[in-house]
């Protein structure tokens, strides 16, 4: 099942809502970098997919943007392993 995702730069994060839920991936800027820190998915919407479609947005949008992706999230990390056309984004130096 297919959501929007939304940005919201305020927050730091992509979210993705459905009813009274919110799934969200929390990143922070800096220098450039874009540092994918937590990808949180209620149990609730666990299982439909809203996972990978908030990491495909926030790797996109960072392509977008020309910034590079610190994938601090384990989830994003295995995340790019299975989608390698995301590697050439990694920056793993860090955010600071």
């Amino acid at each position: 099942m297919s959501q929007d995702v939304i940005h919201n730069a305020e927050a730091g994060r992509f979210e993705i809502r459905v009813d009274d839920h919110v799934a969200v991936l929390d990143h922070i800027l800096s220098n450039g970098r874009m540092a994918m820190v937590h990808t949180g998915v209620p149990g609730e919407l666990e299982g439909r997919g809203y996972g990978g479609q908030l990491a495909r947005a926030a790797l996109d949008h960072a392509r977008r943007e020309g910034l590079r992706v610190v994938p601090q999230c384990s989830f994003v990390r295995v995340y790019i392993e299975r989608h390698p056309e995301y590697a050439p984004l990694v920056d793993d130096g860090g955010v600071g």
